[in-house]
């Protein structure tokens, strides 16, 4: 059975059924002067004691989430980072990068909106009384490269957990209606996601510092090194059928407002239903386009044709299942003007010469 063949009044029942999640990744900054942080700056005993003393009333139930050694509390929030294992590669202790908001699993997309916005909330004012602040940049502004002892039992492992020692980003996570697991193809659908996945992280890119500078290479200005560093080895989903059916997309830089977090789970919710697109590519060309758009944003080739083929259907595809296509507009406004985050920190970097300027914007999240 394909999607399209299911009868169009039975979708907006079976659409009640998805299940919802979002991982967000934050670099942390001084509160005074916005001086970033990293794991020379940062314990995993102080921010563990931060996270145990936020409260969790009114939050859905934690059934879902993994409990992250070395921490011991089953929380919404992780300290992410290095890993530094035992002799048998169990985690004992965190060399940490920044923090991790992931919320429990939400029974609605407004739900989990809801819960993300109380999450931030909390979390954020924890962080303030600490002198610190979340800045959503998905890639250290300073640091470049990280190295550490082995800690994974495969070597690429290894390898990927140093890389993603300076990198930020979102995972979002939407669990099918268990009677549509079986209408959707994994390899047909990672390969649509090889086309058109690369047009979405452009609308997203929001990493043009490396170094503590503008991010340059070949003598031009890029948009997201993160990009650059992930392209060749980052998966842009990951397929779980042993839990509930979860897909976890992994294509879009950090955003920070909430109105983009549903603008990035509507298009891949678009993405996944909408079987007419028509768009395939293998790995080989997704991470050549990923390089591309990493260098070049929404003037990487063949970029603007995509992005504007899965918008202007989007809407009727979403609206077909039940929910509300709106905060697309966000990406459609990029589309049209060309302007990405990226740009908008270039601008205001050369507007004010001045780094900290940068995170302090990236730091006001809006809801």
């Amino acid at each position: 059975m394909r999607l399209s063949e299911l009868n169009p009044s039975s979708l907006p029942a079976l659409a009640k059924e998805f299940r919802f999640g979002l991982e967000a990744e934050f670099l942390l900054a001084r509160a005074d002067d916005f001086t970033p942080l990293w794991h020379r700056d940062l314990t995993f005993e102080r921010l563990n004691r931060i996270f145990e003393g936020i409260s969790l009333e009114g939050l859905p139930s934690m059934e879902g989430l993994e409990l992250e050694p070395p921490m011991t509390k089953l929380m919404p929030f992780v300290i992410e980072g290095y890993h530094l294992p035992d002799m048998d590669f169990r985690a004992n202790e965190v060399l940490p990068k920044g923090v991790e908001i992931r919320t429990p699993v939400c029974e609605s997309l407004p739900e989990l909106l809801r819960v993300y916005r109380t999450l931030h909330e909390r979390l954020e004012s924890a962080m303030r009384a600490e002198g610190m602040v979340l800045v959503a940049l998905s890639h250290h502004p300073l640091e470049t490269s990280f190295s550490g002892p082995q800690n994974k039992r495969r070597h690429d492992y290894w390898q990927w957990s140093m890389e993603v020692m300076t990198t930020y980003g979102p995972d979002i996570n939407v669990s099918l209606a268990p009677s549509l697991a079986s209408a959707v193809d994994a390899v047909d659908l990672e390969a649509k996601i090889n086309y058109y996945g690369p047009a979405l992280s452009a609308l997203s890119v929001a990493a043009p510092f490396c170094g503590g500078k503008p991010w340059e290479m070949r003598g031009k200005r890029g948009k997201s090194f993160r990009m650059h560093k992930r392209s060749y080895i980052a998966p842009p989903i990951e397929f779980h059928p042993d839990e509930k059916n979860r897909l976890e997309f992994k294509v879009f830089d950090m955003p920070n407002s909430l109105g983009e977090f549903e603008a990035q789970i509507l298009s891949f919710l678009s993405l996944v239903l909408d079987e007419s697109l028509e768009g395939r590519a293998h790995k080989q060309t997704r991470i050549y386009d990923l390089g591309q758009v990493a260098r070049f944003g929404l003037e990487a080739e063949g970029v603007r044709e995509r992005a504007t083929e899965l918008l202007e259907r989007a809407p009727k595809v979403l609206e077909r299942w039940g929910f509300d296509p709106g905060a697309l507009e966000i990406f459609r406004g990029r589309l049209l003007s060309g302007t990405t985050p990226a740009d908008e920190m270039l601008a205001l970097y050369d507007r004010t010469g001045s780094l900290a300027e940068v995170l302090k914007e990236r730091s006001r999240f809006r809801f």
